[in-house]
């Protein structure tokens, strides 16, 4: 027998391969799917691989497949095989990239549509493709058939059984593969185990490579093993699918289960009247909160006219929101609500004692003010300005203003601020309208008389959206906030009862109008005892404490402050220094957690090796013919101003300007200037000598701004010392405008310019005559150890500079 003739022995229980089958030989019955072609057309299936066992509707390209597939239905019996094959483009593939196995399967029922045909592909047997016949589609290759030997050993039955199992457990999971197994039940016997693995494996979603292995395994065994692991794997996926798809339906049907029984609750007790709706709710609460309250009478007719639109309105509607909020804000207000002040005086100092060190006038004014308020038994209708440089403690001696009376604090920052609304609040008219910040400082603190702090109140801005300045001057106004309205409420608030602590770092930005209703109250900033102390008492500890550090720990000399106070931090106020301090500390902690020391004790020696070179040198007055020190005050505190005159030349007379001064500076320059040209022969023995000088007047730290009228004697002795030829022999200080009849006027910001003076080591100064009253006032500590001049003209102050014995007025 040749190899291409080989037949079905049923004796040895062999499917045999072959590719003809003699119809006339006694052994065997020729069925249809026996006797089949031995070329095929062939069609490429790029999703999966076609399994024998399986019936299921196949979709090609009209183009370029039609013909072919017209061809194959002209065929008697209207096979084509089904050769898996990757896409790798458009177009038809090529030869090389066709699977060696594919499968033989009958055409039922081809439709197109569109640009897509479709047909019912029936599985028959597997094929192996011996000889391309046509590269080009349509595709024409030579095949031979491949039968699957009946097995009915042991192995295969379990497999068999296994494989079944499984399947029956998966249509559990997943229901869909009822329809295959059904249409696989109605077409082959169990007892064919071969098409048993190729349905299991067809009805996985296992990846293409997966399934062709499976169809290019030919031994049954083997076939079975693997399809029964991707059914387990297949089976594995459905159960956790399961698992989501269970954990997801549970939740959500707990909601719902959870919501259809809130809504029968809310029935059932509104049936029983033990329940309301929201609307009702809403109403009794907002009622509830104006009990214990004494409400305005007109207040009150506005709030019950806002709680019947609200009975009427559905909870659903927009209107319902807006009305709900207005209500909530309107009673949420103290209305009536007052806390009981401490009128204790001895209390309040010792609260600002506690607190504070030094500010000793500051301290005096605020007592006095808190026992004025004592004595009549009402403490609002009045407003402090707190005016200084940063850091010397304004906002937290409101804190201890409220903390001394036992009322409530709240605090709010006014630097920025453009839209009036944010004082007087938004009209309802706006989506996301809110009242201004006094109605949200009272819901907050529940009281009516609070200690409110408006913060920075000289850093208010201004814009298209309106002036918040002058929206102030209702709400802080004695004698209007007893009704102040606000735009959102529309209604009367009471402000009168709340005590206003503003704080700024100057005067100049604040409109006159609102700083003519405030008291104001200046801190001037601090000399070196008083940092000093300020540090040890405050700023330290509380360094030590907030870092939870011993004293034993870490320790920090008096001499090294000190030193710190005098090369490092010479601002007006403190905050520089808690900066430093605060970097020194960090520095230590990480010596003392890394273990290079159990404690560390900071001397002076230590504070260069901490902070480095000293910001500041111990450098002597600059002096010399035609130098003298000015007192200058800026935002920042006090500070000396070297004035500098020099001759340029004899070419020709006249006056030159350096140092960036302002519009003032350079008028009381050429004041000055004028003033010592026509009192030359009064003060020099060359009275011509401005007549063909070219002076050069110059003020140091060019890069500053400069302006002020406070340098005018200054600017006049600079110009007398250089055409007298004699400098200023000691360290002397001086402020002062002057005019050109030579008169001293007055001029601002003494304290700041004293402490200025003292803490360059200079303890000699000249002051106008009418500033004596501000000296006066000074603390003791201020004015200890100074030698203060007084004048009245310049003269005064040319004896003071020039004199020989006397030195000036007293």
């Amino acid at each position: 027998m040749s190899d291409d003739e080989k037949y079905l022995d049923p004796s040895e229980g062999d499917v045999v391969e072959t590719d003809e089958v003699s119809i006339s030989d006694p052994r065997s019955l020729a069925l249809p799917d026996d006797v089949l072609p031995d070329t095929l057309y062939i069609l490429p299936v790029s999703s999966r691989p076609f399994f024998p066992a399986q019936v299921q509707p196949v979709m090609v390209d009209a183009e370029p497949w039609e013909d072919t597939l017209e061809q194959i239905a002209e065929q008697p019996q209207s096979v084509v095989g089904l050769v898996y094959a990757e896409r790798t483009g458009t177009g038809a593939p090529k030869v090389e990239t066709f699977s060696e196995i594919g499968c033989v399967a009958r055409t039922h029922r081809a439709e197109k549509t569109d640009d897509k045909i479709t047909f019912l592909a029936q599985g028959i047997k597997r094929i192996e493709v011996v000889e391309w016949l046509s590269t080009e589609a349509p595709y024409l290759a030579r095949v031979r058939y491949i039968n699957d030997s009946k097995v009915r050993d042991d192995e295969s039955k379990a497999y068999s059984i296994a494989i079944l199992d499984a399947i029956k457990e998966l249509i559990r999971l997943n229901p869909l593969f009822s329809e295959d197994l059904r249409q696989y039940l109605g077409r082959f016997s169990f007892n064919e185990p071969g098409l048993l693995a190729d349905f299991a494996a067809s009805i996985t979603s296992a990846e293409p490579q997966e399934l062709y292995e499976i169809l290019a395994t030919l031994p049954i065994t083997p076939r079975l093993h693997a399809s029964l692991t991707l059914l387990r794997k297949e089976l594995e996926i459905a159960r956790l699918q399961n698992e989501i798809s269970e954990e997801v339906n549970q939740k959500i049907s707990k909601h719902q289960r959870e919501f259809f029984l809130k809504e029968q609750l809310k029935v059932i007790q509104k049936e029983l009247g033990i329940s309301k709706d929201d609307r009702t709710s809403d109403v009794e609460m907002f009622e509830e909160r104006l009990l214990n309250k004494t409400v305005p009478e007109a207040a009150m007719k506005k709030i019950e006219e806002e709680l019947h639109k609200l009975s009427i309105l559905e909870s659903g509607s927009p209107e319902y929101g807006v009305t709900r909020n207005y209500l909530d804000w309107a009673t949420s207000i103290p209305w009536g609500v007052h806390s009981k002040d401490n009128l204790d005086i001895n209390k309040a100092r010792e609260v600002l004692e506690q607190h504070h060190a030094g500010l000793g006038d500051v301290k005096d004014r605020i007592v006095e003010f808190l026992a004025l308020g004592a004595h009549r038994q009402e403490m609002g209708g009045s407003i402090m300005l707190l005016v200084g440089p940063p850091g010397v403690g304004k906002t937290s001696i409101g804190k201890s203003i409220a903390e001394a009376l036992d009322r409530q604090f709240y605090r709010f920052s006014l630097g920025g601020m453009r839209d009036e609304s944010e004082i007087k609040g938004h009209r309802r008219t706006y989506i996301g309208a809110l009242p201004g910040k006094f109605v949200q400082a009272l819901k907050d603190v529940e009281v009516e008389n609070p200690v409110i702090m408006l913060d920075e109140i000289d850093k208010i801005g201004s814009s298209f959206q309106g002036d918040p300045a002058s929206a102030l001057l209702e709400a802080l106004d004695p004698e209007q906030n007893v009704e102040f309205l606000d735009h959102y409420l529309d209604m009367r608030v009471d402000l009168s009862k709340a005590l206003f602590v503003c704080t700024a770092n100057q005067l100049d930005t604040i409109p006159a109008p609102l700083l003519d209703r405030m008291d104001v109250i200046r801190l001037s900033g601090y000399i070196a005892e008083e940092k000093l102390a300020i540090a040890k008492q405050h700023l330290w500890p509380k360094l030590l404490k907030k870092n939870k550090l011993l004293k034993k720990q870490l320790n920090i000399t008096d001499a090294a402050l000190k030193y710190i106070i005098e090369s490092y931090a010479r601002e007006a106020g403190v905050r520089g220094l808690d900066k430093l301090l605060q970097k020194i500390l960090r520095k230590c902690v990480v010596q003392l957690m890394t273990g290079e020391k159990d404690s560390i004790n900071v001397g002076v020696k230590d504070v260069e090796t901490f902070l480095g070179m000293p910001y500041f040198r111990n450098e002597k007055t600059l002096r010399g013919v035609g130098v003298v020190t000015g007192l200058a005050w800026t935002s920042m505190g006090g500070a000396t101003l070297p004035v500098e005159a020099n001759k340029v030349h004899e070419l020709s007379r006249g006056l030159k300007l350096t140092g960036k001064l302002g519009d003032v500076m350079k008028e009381s320059a050429e004041i000055a200037y004028s003033y010592v040209l026509s009192h030359t022969k009064s003060y020099q023995k060359n009275a011509e000598f401005f007549d063909k000088c070219m002076i050069h007047l110059h003020v140091p730290e060019g890069a500053t701004p400069k302006d002020g009228p406070s340098a005018g004697i200054t600017m006049a002795t600079a110009l007398m010392s250089l055409a007298k030829g004699e400098p200023v022999q000691r360290p002397l200080a001086m402020t002062g405008e002057l005019t050109l009849t030579g008169q001293v006027l007055p001029v601002g910001g003494i304290r700041e310019k004293i402490i200025a003076a003292k803490r360059s080591k200079v303890n000699e100064v000249i002051l106008p005559e009418a500033n004596r009253r501000d000296f006066e006032e000074l603390p003791e500590s201020v004015k200890a150890d100074m030698t203060v001049h007084f004048a009245e003209r310049f003269a005064d102050v040319e004896k003071v500079v020039f004199a020989k014995s006397d030195r000036g007025i007293h």
